[in-house]
């Protein structure tokens, strides 16, 4: 690549795609049984 700056910004891209892909999986995908919800344990 000719250009550093392309290449910064094709890499921030794709970082940001993927840790938006990872949060997606880890609040909906299967992990997501695991995960507990305080509010839902102090309701009175």
């Amino acid at each position: 690549m000719e250009s550093p700056a392309l290449f910064y910004t094709v890499f921030l891209g794709c970082l940001l795609l993927s840790i938006t892909g990872y949060s997606i999986y880890i609040g909906f995908g299967p992990p997501s049984k695991q995960l507990r919800d305080p509010f839902e344990e102090h309701e009175d």
